[in-house]
């Protein structure tokens, strides 16, 4: 059964992988717009306190004593006269159902824990014993914190996020125009043969650097919940085809296997991800990602494009055919020069699709010019 308003499922039994799937399908589940976020401050505003496991099964079943076995429908109203009862309430990890209130919860005393108040400690021993995601409502300091698997994200109202968000938005603004300019730099490069390691490092660089901050943007978007609409579509919008051109660089410019280096494109794929803020920052350890040596003569070392990157600008050309495109020619520079006879014995390229390339290729060539000396 799915979750009200949307929620992402926050059980473990969710899709994704590892803790930062379940954390962000348990923020997606607490976010402002759900039924969860309004009894929670609703909870808040009545100045109680709770402590709410978000699933169940046989491990949380074994930590609850005393209590009443309710099973009855979720509503934000009943979750806050619910808290009014000293101990903790469990619900079904859809947060359909409240299946329990007032339980008392008595984790393993053994697990570490850097919290010292009773309710928050219990929160996070629980939530690092069943795996499920716990929130807990602290009255004093008129809080929410969400444990998950021991994370602990303190849940802030939306106008503080979105000031974050914003500040985030207008530096993925300025790093896009900047990619921008440097992948046009590089397109230009290409038609005339004059490509450098350096020209490639500088755009792999950029485009991690947008991927970064745009994953950073994502997070936000999920705890604003339905505050955040606006911000996804100016997300979606500056970040279209960030992703595939990462790839497409990688793969017109990873180097030839040798006996001494040898780099996969899933491989520097994986190896950019790898570096930190710092690492990033340097030329020469992201050229080193990309398979290279990384030293200032190979930074300036001329290199040739396969040709994947301007062919999936042509229109409507398949990738398979691109494929066939790039395994006939092998570079670049022999694609431009190809004619229209040429382009027709890869297989799968008739006339029409021929002539398609031939036009679309000479059309980029122009435009790249243009845009770098006019």
């Amino acid at each position: 059964m799915a979750a009200k308003d949307g929620a992402a499922n926050p059980g473990k039994s969710g899709g994704g992988s590892g803790i930062e799937a379940l954390m962000r399908a348990s923020l997606s589940a607490v976010a402002p717009g759900t039924s969860l976020r309004d009894g929670l401050e609703r909870i808040l505003r009545g100045n109680t306190g709770g402590l709410i496991v978000l699933g169940m099964d046989k491990t949380v079943e074994s930590m609850c004593t005393g209590g009443f076995v309710l099973d009855v429908e979720f509503t934000a109203t009943r979750l806050r006269e619910l808290c009014k009862l000293d101990g903790a309430l469990i619900l079904d990890k859809d947060i359909t159902k409240i299946l329990r209130a007032g339980v008392q919860l008595v984790p393993d005393a053994s697990i570490p824990t850097e919290e010292t108040g009773t309710r928050h400690r219990t929160a996070d021993r629980v939530s690092k014993q069943c795996g499920f995601p716990v929130v807990s409502v602290s009255q004093s300091m008129r809080l929410i914190a969400l444990y998950v698997d021991g994370e602990r994200r303190v849940l802030e109202e939306s106008a503080a996020i979105l000031s974050r968000a914003n500040q985030a938005l207008a530096t993925l603004e300025r790093y896009k125009l900047r990619l921008d300019e440097v992948a046009g730099t590089l397109s230009a490069l290409e038609i005339e043969d004059l490509v450098t390691v350096r020209d490639v490092t500088a755009v792999a660089q950029r485009l991690e650097m947008v991927r970064r901050i745009a994953t950073e943007i994502a997070e936000y978007v999920v705890e604003l919940g339905t505050d955040g609409r606006l911000l996804s579509l100016q997300l979606d919008e500056l970040i279209a085809g960030v992703e595939p051109e990462r790839e497409l660089v990688i793969r017109d410019y990873v180097p030839e296997p040798t006996a001494k280096r040898s780099r996969t494109v899933a491989e520097a794929l994986t190896e950019l991800d790898a570096l930190t803020h710092a690492e990033l920052l340097e030329l020469p350890i992201v050229a080193r990602a990309l398979g290279y040596s990384g030293s200032p003569e190979t930074l300036d070392s001329a290199v040739s494009p396969r040709g994947y990157r301007l062919l999936a600008k042509v229109p409507r050309l398949p990738g398979a055919i691109i494929e066939r495109l790039v395994e006939h020619f092998g570079g670049l520079q022999k694609l431009l020069a190809a004619s229209v006879d040429d382009l027709q014995t890869v297989d799968g390229v008739g006339e029409a699709r021929a002539r398609s390339v031939r036009e679309g290729l000479s059309r980029l060539a122009e435009s790249s010019i243009l845009e770098r000396y006019v």
